[in-house]
């Protein structure tokens, strides 16, 4: 192996101990990051202690800072809020209640901790950390400690999570507990449409965020809301003639309901609170709607956290362990945190300060730069939403010469309506004729090709499947066909919205411009299959909904496990030969092991599998959850592993097989995939656009495309959206078995491997590097980041 790798089992946790404490509000996720610190801290040495009660327990200490075990952290996983209790706590923020808890703390020799919690939590350990030798001090000469416990103890090490509903602070893309707050705000919202629908109602929702609008924002983006009103944007004066009217205009387009969504926090511009029920009467009285209001409340922080806030959640806790074990006396306290899909580590205090500044920003009415400041995510998410909501006037709307084509190819992926939505209204606002192919290449080549407008997607972004519909032919044998369609129809542009057979339909398209002239036109694809298994993409639209139906499903597998004792199950999902969703489901479901084909395995690796088992059985975890790739291995089937497992389990464990098959492809999209499949089909259709003027020859009135870069994949790459072109990706994508050659997820496998108890081998490489937060480094360093999102 390199040198220049990093493995963690060069860190020792021997000798340390940590402490593990969940404060302020509670948020779904809390507890896969204490599972995942727990274990992390046992499984390199450290003893780990529960703090319960927050701050409260580490004041009072006794009975509420208890040492925890492997198992006491069993079945955490699934469970919402937190299980460790969470409590405000008026003393520990007096002198005297922190010298108590430095005092509970040292006499069980805890000088790490680990605190999961918002930004008063994390600046509150802060303030403990900057006090702690002081408090020491005063220890020793009132005769609590002796020096010798205080020069043992002199630094206190402090590494924070954010647990947050409300995605509120800076720095970190989602906190913990935000995705899941998003799927009890669209399942609300999606069994409010079917009423509202029936009575042709207007509902007015009322979601969480007294400072932040971020559940709003992209709620009301997820669910395609007429209206929706955050603190981050108050509306201008003459707001409410506006809302009225665009409301009258939808009902106008055939729709029958209409959903308003109001942040709790919600101002106007002359610093009035706005609420639903203001909202309500306005409606009622302005246009006699029919209409009600729902207020959400505590709903959204309960309920099982999703997969998305699981896998975050269990990264989090052991990259937090990793950073606790890595601390000198003079590493500032950090945040652990997630940008794109890598772990970073983030210095708490400028976090927390560039929190305030958008605190400071908003009371000084300057709300472009709060904005700005919340980072870029949720102002990408506030420009979709101004792009896709209103429909401006047909005076405004530049007249563009070009039709444009969408069409879907592949399997059915949830979101892949969502991302049709969006290019069908960014492409319309553009000025572009829009067009609607129906079953893929096949509907292409027979002519099923219809002009779509605005109003005919309303409501789409709720919906699964594909109601364009889709196939898996690909266009080489309907070459002539289709250039005659595009002839017919005189399409200058295409969007493919689809998987690996839409990336193969690309390169052939591509490689038929020679023969076929009309196929000269810009192309572009956004990836979309539950497998997530596109070159040039790390993620695809679908493959979190597919995930949270898997990681549903083992939950209750495992309920009915615990039930009965001693079983073991085996679970096949799909993925075709890629193993994403075996793994990340695998980690999301807490299970003990992933056959995946990227990793080979052999009849020893089952074996010692089922003896891991077996020594499982001997404690109180009596269940077992074993996953495994449709595709793995051709020898070792489901059916086999299960007929091993159950003759070599036999008399300690019996066992149950289950595939889960095509629901991983149904049900609604999750808020993830609504919100992904719009971004990005968004971004597509202004590259279209862009591309088209680069490409139009005004003498003869056509566009005429025939470079590599005029065929491209929009894809989510680390940290940014890149569109590369398809040509390139050939080299980085294995045919054969229709997976790119490198994948980021595998570095996952170690971290599944560990929160089930098999000592492994982990890269810790991309860990440990200490980043500034976007607002507070200098241009240049701005300038680098922007740079390479444009690329």
């Amino acid at each position: 192996m390199p040198d220049s790798k990093k493995f963690f089992e060069n860190l020792s946790g021997a000798g340390k101990s940590i402490g593990v404490l969940t404060s302020g509000g509670d948020a779904q996720g809390m507890n896969a990051a204490v599972r995942a610190v727990v274990r992390m801290g046992i499984y390199v040495g450290a003893k780990v202690y529960f703090i319960h009660e927050g701050y409260q327990g580490m004041v009072d200490g006794g009975d509420n800072i208890r040492e925890a075990t492997w198992e006491s952290v069993s079945s955490m996983l699934q469970l919402g809020g937190t299980v460790i209790g969470s409590a405000r706590c008026k003393e520990f923020r007096t002198h005297e209640g922190r010298l108590r808890a430095a005092l509970n703390l040292v006499r069980l020799g805890v000088t790490n901790l680990c605190v999961i919690g918002g930004d008063g939590s994390l600046t509150g350990a802060n303030l403990f950390r900057e006090e702690w030798s002081g408090l020491l001090e005063e220890l020793v000469q009132t005769g609590q400690i002796d020096e010798q416990a205080a020069e043992t103890h002199s630094a206190l090490h402090i590494v924070g999570m954010v647990g947050s509903i409300d995605n509120d602070f800076c720095g970190t893309d989602m906190t913990i507990g935000t995705d899941s707050a998003l799927h009890r705000i669209i399942e609300v919202v999606d069994a409010i449409m079917t009423t509202a629908q029936s009575h042709q109602r207007t509902f007015v929702l009322e979601v969480m965020g007294r400072h932040c609008g971020y559940l709003a924002l992209v709620s009301a983006l997820a669910c395609g809301a007429d209206w929706v009103l955050i603190p981050e944007m108050p509306p201008e004066d003459g707001w409410e003639e506006q809302m009225c009217q665009k409301l009258s205009e939808n009902r106008a387009d055939k729709k029958r309901l209409n959903i308003i969504i109001v942040a709790e926090g919600a101002l106007d511009s002359h610093n009035r609170s706005i609420t639903t029920d203001y909202v309500k009467d306005l409606v009622v009285r302005c246009l006699g709607f029919d209409t009600r209001v729902t207020i959400l409340g505590h709903v959204q922080r309960g309920g099982t956290p999703s997969a998305f806030d699981r896998i975050l959640a269990s990264r989090m806790g052991v990259e937090a362990v990793l950073a606790l074990l890595e601390a000198s006396p003079d590493t500032p306290a950090c945040v652990v945190s997630l940008r794109g899909n890598q772990a970073i580590r983030l210095p708490l205090m400028e976090c927390v300060q560039m929190t305030q500044e958008v605190q400071r920003a908003m009371d000084k009415k300057n709300f472009e730069e709060a904005v700005k400041l919340r980072g870029r995510s949720f102002e990408n998410n506030l420009n979709t939403y101004k792009l896709l909501s209103y429909r401006k006037p047909d005076s405004e709307v530049p007249k563009s010469p070009f039709n444009v084509a969408v069409l879907n190819v592949g399997a059915p992926a949830a979101g892949m309506n969502a991302a049709v939505r969006s290019a069908v209204r960014v492409g319309i606002t553009e000025g572009h004729t829009m067009f609607a192919v129906h079953d893929g290449f096949e509907g292409f080549s027979k002519g099923q090709i219809k002009e779509i407008k605005w109003g005919d997607v309303g409501g789409w972004t709720g919906q699964g499947g594909s109601l364009l519909g889709t196939k898996r032919t690909l266009p080489a044998k309907h070459l002539n066909k289709i250039a005659e369609q595009m002839r017919i129809h005189n399409i200058s542009a295409l969007l493919v919205i689809g998987g690996f057979e839409a990336y193969l339909g690309l390169l052939e398209l591509l490689a038929a411009r020679s023969k076929h002239p009309e196929l000269c036109v810009p192309m572009v694809m956004v990836p979309s299959t539950v497998s997530n298994n596109i070159p040039g993409s790390d993620l695809s639209i679908g493959a979190d909904t597919a995930l949270n139906a898997i990681t549903n499903t083992c939950d209750r597998i495992k309920q009915s496990a615990s039930g009965t004792k001693r079983r073991v199950f085996i679970i096949e999902t799909m993925g075709g030969y890629c193993g994403y969703l075996a793994t990340v489901g695998a980690l999301a479901a807490g299970a003990d092991a992933a056959y995946i084909y990227e990793e080979s395995f052999s009849i020893r690796d089952l074996q010692t599998n089922v003896e891991h088992l077996t020594e499982k059985m001997k404690t109180s975890i009596q269940r077992g959850l074993v996953l495994r790739n449709e595709n793995s291995n051709e020898n070792f089937t489901t059916d086999f592993i299960y007929q091993l497992y159950s003759e070599e389990g036999k008399g300690v464990f019996d066992c149950r097989k289950n595939v889960l098959g095509h629901m991983q492809q149904g049900g609604a999209p999750s808020p993830f995939d609504r919100n992904f499949g719009t971004k990005i089909a968004a971004k597509a259709m202004q590259w279209i656009s862009k591309k088209l003027k680069e490409f139009y020859i005004e003498e003869e009135g056509r566009v005429f495309a025939n470079t590599e870069d005029s065929a491209c994949l929009l894809g989510m790459r680390r940290r940014a959206l890149v569109f590369q072109p398809v040509t390139q990706l050939k080299e980085e994508t294995d045919f054969e078995h229709r997976i790119p050659k490198e994948q980021w997820w595998l570095k996952l496998r170690p971290l599944m491997k560990i929160l089930a108890k098999y000592k492994t081998s982990y890269d810790v490489s991309d860990s440990g590097q200490l980043e500034h937060v976007a607002g507070l480094r200098t241009p240049d360093e701005n300038e680098i980041e922007k740079e390479c999102e444009e690329e």
